[in-house]
């Protein structure tokens, strides 16, 4: 055999080799996880003479102070007026208003209710380009599908870097019940994987079925073959949305909440150039409040399901373009599954897919899909809650009994499907998100996902830059969001778009061990300091320095406002000052998230909650007694059990409920006698 010969048959092998290793390189190479650097802002430290300087992080403005810029855009000078008004701060429009701040362009932002108030609270929680999707994509040869999900996987990453405090990876596990689905399914989640490239993390792997019951104990073991795990994001939603508004509050925009636009102002030549708004706060107070009249050169929607209220008052004849969607989701405790990995059934009964998710110590299940009523606090239906119910029991084990009073809270969001009225087919639904100018001036931005906020953001910057002629500028003087000299982003505030390298508020000193450090000075229980770090970032050092002192050994810091769950005194403080928190419902649904893991929790916190912020913003016994009666109606669109509705405050502080007629409660075994063996 000639040396050409072997060299020849050494070929294929050497070359398949090749393959085979760079597929496994890539699959198990090392990687810089975002959100597990170390802090760019180092922990503070004791100083030589004994003293501990906690940081210094930048003022954000108070809302009074807001109003007043508002009032002053209509003051008749130039530098006065507004570039873009944003109506809306849910996710979108607190994107926009964050991304035309650091554009230099002046921005107000206004918000009728809270930040997260509507359908943006009220998400799977998830942040993924969707595995489901790619999966149409494929079978449908649909390529607007393939680069919707190819987008969403590019955002995804941008969630870690941005906010790593509030975003995190999680393993999804997929149970598969016959052999034919493991290269099926195995094949798809490949598929995913390499969709992802540099933006993704870990990659998919397959479990046999011990090991799928190892990692996820409470998976019925009958027809289970094995299971396949992928990696998508995970996120507070609503506390994303109040940092979003934070930062965008830092970089000069105008951000205030409860202030409802109730007209819209055009000029001679029928173009917006203003609005009216309404300061919805005094008025809970028993005082009267006038217009605000203020002034813009663009007016952007970004109202949700809310989008044609609007559109209506720039043109009443305009047809709707809204189909909202109700989406229940339910919360299980958190025995219903393991603290770090999820579970997705892409095939339900009716065809639809159901997540299974670990979140904040309980357990997230959901959604639905209903056409519904648009409407402020929509109440989760019991026909939606028993049928997830009834999914979820399909693959947990037939020794764990799936109760209807095992659900803590249920709560019902309205997905703002839109229609594009400049379509041939207007009554056909746009894919992802719509952005649309009336004949007025009026910036429509609906539709899309909580994973492209920030796209959909960029997108509708760059429409309202074109079409108004808006000049933007580098920001010579950006804000220390660190609080730490010499650490910035790496942001180039230059006019362009750089919301994908703008860290928020909270992520420049967060690391995941930040943690500890809170615990060796203030002397917080590890939960605690546990959930204030990932919940604020180094912003948890203001939040630990307001908690009261408990006069205890162990904790020296951190009141609870509810036994089983770690949120504390400090917190609602911080709300009131840093977050313009305005309502009780402000702090237990959009701050602290305890009226979306635990209605009832939420509603035996409500005494406390509703004390700290009188002490904060003065309220009388009046003001009181509205947060108390309005809050514990809000509380019903969260699961709170009938019977609840009608506790007084009195009762709930003196802990007289009659909980015998709750399901919770008849649940367990309460004998008054030892039972006879």
């Amino acid at each position: 055999m000639s040396r050409f010969t072997r060299a020849r048959r050494l070929i294929a092998p050497l070359a398949t080799a090749g393959v085979a290793g760079g597929v496994l390189y890539s699959m198990y190479r090392p990687r810089n996880i975002p959100g597990y650097e170390g802090p760019v802002v180092p922990p503070p430290i004791f100083g030589a003479d004994g003293t501990f300087r906690l940081p210094r992080f930048p003022r954000i403005k108070s809302r009074l102070e807001q109003i007043a810029d508002l009032k002053r855009s209509n003051s008749g000078e130039e530098e006065d007026v507004y570039d873009v008004l944003v109506i809306g701060a849910g996710a979108t429009g607190a994107g926009v208003a964050l991304d035309a701040a650091t554009r230099g362009l002046r921005v107000a932002v206004v918000e009728r209710d809270d930040f997260s108030s509507g359908t943006s609270s009220k998400s799977t929680k998830l942040v993924h380009g969707g595995v489901r999707y790619l999966e149409k994509a494929f079978w449908n040869l649909d390529y607007a599908q393939y680069e919707l999900v190819k987008e969403a996987l590019k955002e995804r990453k941008y969630f870690l870097q941005t906010a790593p405090h509030l975003s995190m990876w999680l393993p999804i596990m997929l149970p598969l019940d016959s052999w034919w689905k493991v290269p099926y399914y195995w094949a798809g989640t490949k598929c995913y994987d390499f969709l992802a490239g540099s933006e993704g993390i870990e990659s998919s792997y397959f479990l046999t079925k011990s090991k799928a019951i190892d990692a996820f104990p409470m998976l019925k073991q009958s027809d289970l073959v094995g299971a396949l795990v992928y990696y998508d994001g995970a996120h507070n939603d609503s506390r994303m949305n109040v940092s979003i508004a934070m930062t965008a509050a830092l970089y000069g925009a105008t951000v205030v909440n409860h202030m409802e636009v109730t007209a819209l102002e055009k000029d001679e030549s029928g173009k917006l150039c203003g609005a009216t708004l309404k300061d919805r706060v005094p008025e809970r107070d028993g005082k009267r409040t006038e217009g605000i009249n203020i002034k813009a050169k663009c007016i952007i929607n970004c109202t949700g399901p809310f989008t044609d209220g609007i559109r209506k008052l720039d043109d009443p004849t305009c047809k709707d373009i809204v189909a909202p969607a109700s989406g229940v989701h339910i919360i299980l405790p958190g025995y219903y599954s393991p603290g770090k990995m999820g579970l997705i059934d892409p095939s339900t009964s009716d065809g639809r897919v159901i997540f299974f998710l670990p979140w904040q110590g309980n357990t997230i299940a959901g959604t639905t899909d209903e056409p519904a009523v648009i409407s402020k606090n929509p109440l989760p239906d019991e026909k939606s809650i028993e049928w997830i119910l009834n999914e979820i029991s399909h693959y947990l084990s037939p020794d764990i009994n799936v109760r209807r009073g095992d659900v803590l809270a249920a709560w019902s969001g309205l997905r703002p499907l839109v229609k594009d009225p400049k379509a041939k087919n207007t009554e056909s639904l746009v894919r992802n998100h719509l952005i649309d100018i009336s004949d007025s001036g009026l910036i429509t931005c609906a539709g899309g996902k909580w994973t492209t906020y920030r796209q959909m953001a960029e997108e509708c910057v760059d429409a309202a830059v074109k079409e108004f002629n808006l000049q933007t500028k580098p920001l010579s003087n950006p804000p220390m969001v660190s609080g730490t000299e010499g650490v910035e982003d790496d942001a180039t505030l230059d006019g362009s778009c750089q919301t994908h390298r703008v860290r928020l508020v909270g992520a420049h000193g967060f690391s995941r061990t930040l943690f500890i450090h809170l615990i060796q000075h203030f002397g917080v229980e590890t939960e605690v300091a546990k959930h204030l770090t990932e919940s604020y970032g180094d912003r948890a050092w203001t939040v630990a320095a307001l908690c009261k002192a408990t006069d205890k050994r162990f904790p020296a810091k951190g009141e609870r406002i509810a036994q089983l769950y770690p949120f504390v005194d400090g917190e609602i403080r911080y709300a009131v000052r840093h977050e313009y928190a305005q309502t009780a419902a402000d702090v237990l649904a959009r701050r602290t998230r305890l009226a979306f893991l635990n209605a009832q929790a939420a509603l035996e916190a409500l005494p406390k909650v509703i004390d700290i912020m009188a002490e904060e913003l003065g309220w009388d016994k009046k003001r009181q007694d509205l947060e108390w009666k309005e809050t514990v109606a809000f509380l019903e669109s969260m699961g709170l059990p009938q019977p609840m509705l009608s506790a007084t405050r009195k009762q709930v502080e003196q802990g007289k409920l009659d909980l015998t007629t709750s399901l919770e409660y008849r649940m367990y075994s309460r004998h008054d006698k030892p039972v006879e063996e």
